[in-house]
């Protein structure tokens, strides 16, 4: 083995020979991946992870802040130039200005880079000088990593399966009508396979909406500049008793194979494959307000995502990752601060259970994960509220009155949540339609309008402790 193999391995795979030994050896680089399904909150928590880094005055669990060994943390241009930047300035705009409100959420891939000067700790610290520490922060949306599962399928397992999966939901009925009275067996029409794949577009995306998780194909959802492109032009169709050559089923089969190699592959060479760490956000609060189903939906959902860390489990995958794995893997429910305090231990408990057999596949591999309730940017304070003699654990936040436009203050109890998570995964397993001994709200808080001390970050809730969980060790 020579010396260029050497630095390439020690690098990561980074650039040509010169800037990994540089890498490697004086600046080591961290890539964070943040990813989760729609609402899961990404923008938001990039952006005030990033602002409480610059600022660490509320970040006392990133031991590296609390003893000292950071001494300074900035901004650098991110050396991908090919890949657009995390608009950090614009989305922090949004959260802390005087009529804060929720910045646009993630479309496309992007980074960040933070550069950490880090003073070594421990008896030989002071002898080794300032380091430098790179973290590049790599934002992508969560339902491109579900694409991971049509690698293993073909057309037509991936059509009947969906087909069967969406055949009860009333947001595919437009879609469903449509493929029902669609012939695959005929000749291959243009405007036939453009109607179809803007119906399941339509679908997916009312879907989402709606609080399914399980919406791929992903880039349906968020085409890009693949927007009309033929690899984006297909739809799930039962298959006829005999698609023969240049039928509309045959080219829907072939539009597909084509989106798993020209869109699906590159994006994990690309950018998944380069990924140290990973943060999977997950909006479980959401999915219990909306009932059993989009419970079981979202355990399935992230049980595929997580099947990407897996190296072993598609041959194609190994390759790409060259025998790499992830490290560390924290699964993390966000909008916490709708919740009293008291409840946050039911809400990490309902999501390691939710996750429970990705999760122990994932420590299988040799990751390090851990599960936690976080609030990136906590938009509510808590209050007690009088109720029969009583009191109810509640928050109170800003909201938007539909009827009004005005925005209000109200106080907001979502029910408790059950103390065994089985309570819950129980039905949802089953298909069970609705919660039979309890409802659960949810609200659509906005931010609360701040006024920031010198060297502090947006307020938060547990955003240091997952700080130090993903990056930690790395900064000391």
């Amino acid at each position: 083995m020579g010396i260029g193999d050497i630095a390439d391995g020690l690098a990561r795979g980074v650039g040509g020979l010169g800037a990994s030994v540089t890498e490697a050896f004086f600046e080591p680089v961290i890539r964070l991946g943040v990813t989760g399904l729609s609402r899961a909150g990404k923008t938001v928590f990039i952006t005030s992870l990033v602002a409480n880094l610059l600022d660490r005055g509320r970040m006392p669990q990133l031991r590296a802040a609390r003893d000292g060994a950071i001494e300074a943390v900035f901004l650098q241009p991110q050396p991908d130039v090919t890949v657009p930047r995390f608009d950090f300035e614009t989305h922090l705009a949004a959260m802390t200005g005087p009529d804060p409100h929720w910045p646009d959420s993630t479309r496309a891939v992007s980074e960040l880079r933070l550069s950490f000067r880090v003073r070594p700790q421990g008896m030989l610290g002071g002898l080794r000088g300032l380091r430098t520490v790179h973290l590049d922060i790599v934002d992508y949306p969560g339902e491109w990593l579900l694409d991971l599962g049509l690698m293993d399928r073909s057309y037509a397992d991936w059509a009947g399966e969906v087909l069967d999966r969406i055949a009860s939901r009333p947001e595919a009925a437009d879609f469903l009508a449509a493929a029902g009275a669609t012939d695959g067996s005929a000749p291959m029409a243009e405007p036939v396979a453009k109607r179809l794949a803007e119906a399941f577009a339509a679908y997916l995306v009312a879907a989402r909406a709606a609080g399914w998780a399980d919406c791929t194909p992903g880039r349906f959802l968020l085409p890009g500049e693949m927007a009309g492109s033929p690899a984006l032009t297909f739809a799930p169709l039962m298959k006829p008793a005999t698609p023969g050559r240049g039928s509309l089923w045959r080219e829907m089969e072939r539009r597909f194979e084509a989106y798993k190699s020209k869109v699906v592959r590159p994006f994990f060479r690309d950018h998944f494959a380069r990924i140290d760490r990973q943060v999977v956000l997950v909006d479980a609060l959401g999915a219990i307000h909306a009932g059993p189903r989009a419970v079981d939906d979202l355990r399935r959902a992230m049980a595929e995502i997580l099947s990407a860390f897996r190296p072993g489990r598609a041959g194609w995958l190994t390759q790409l990752l060259g025998g790499r794995r992830v490290e560390r893997i924290l699964f993390a429910a966000t909008k916490a601060d709708h919740l009293h305090h008291s409840q946050h231990p039911q809400l990490t408990a309902i999501v390691e259970a939710m996750l429970r057999e990705a999760r122990d596949r994932a420590d299988f591999a040799g990751a390090k994960t851990a599960a936690m309730s976080i609030a990136a940017l906590r938009a509510t304070v808590e209050e007690d509220l009088p109720h029969e003699g009583g009191t109810l654990p509640a928050v109170r936040g800003r909201l938007l009155d539909p009827a009004t436009g005005r925005l209000r203050q109200a106080a907001f109890w979502p029910g408790d949540l059950p103390a065994d998570p089985a309570h819950l995964l129980v039905p949802a397993r089953q298909g069970a339609d609705r919660w039979l001994d309890a409802d659960y709200g949810a609200m659509a808080f906005l931010p609360a309008v701040l006024r920031l001390a010198p060297g502090e970050g947006p307020p938060h809730i547990r955003l240091d402790r997952a700080a130090e969980f993903l990056i930690g060790d790395r900064l000391r």
